[in-house]
């Protein structure tokens, strides 16, 4: 099983009504939203080894963002992202090599849920926000990071 199980919810969005649920793009907030959380995955030493994200063109454009800002990764869609429980959560993590990370981009409530009932911690897990999830024995939340830590973790020079 993977050593951490990371979880990206989506950036900013276009309002609901814009056009169908599913294909409702970043707005420009989102895009650098997505952006930034990859860059501070990667300025925190993260090794995510796959990306896992919901087929919403908001998340799917979320992954590959994040992906492209350092990560170096392919993200895979998986529809089981949508309705994310903590069971197909732990069944991504278990696709991985033993001590490598993963990282689920997907949508609000399910994530704060995984969240919860992985680790019993209430989350309020904001768009473009990420958390990190220890596993093995009694799954540790490790970290809850606002967009906005992101961006600062992500600007931050390099030492």
């Amino acid at each position: 099983m993977a050593a951490q199980l990371w979880f990206l919810r989506h950036g900013e969005a276009e309002p609901h009504g814009t056009r169908p649920d599913a294909e409702r793009r970043l707005t420009e907030r989102g895009e650098t939203q997505s952006r930034s959380a990859g860059a501070a995955l990667v300025a925190l030493g993260v090794p995510i080894a796959h990306v896992f994200t919901s087929p919403k063109v908001r998340a799917l454009d979320t992954a590959r963002l994040a992906c492209a800002a350092g990560l170096r990764l392919e993200p895979v869609v998986h529809d089981a992202v949508v309705g994310l429980d903590a069971r197909e959560a732990l069944a991504l993590a278990d696709t991985e090599e033993h001590g490598r990370h993963a990282l689920i981009v997907g949508h609000e409530p399910d994530l704060s849920q995984v969240l919860y009932d992985l680790t019993g911690g209430r989350a309020d897990l904001k768009k473009g926000g990420v958390a990190g999830v220890r596993l093995g024995g009694a799954p540790e939340l490790l970290v809850l990071l606002r967009p906005r830590e992101l961006e600062r973790i992500a600007a931050a020079p390099a030492d």
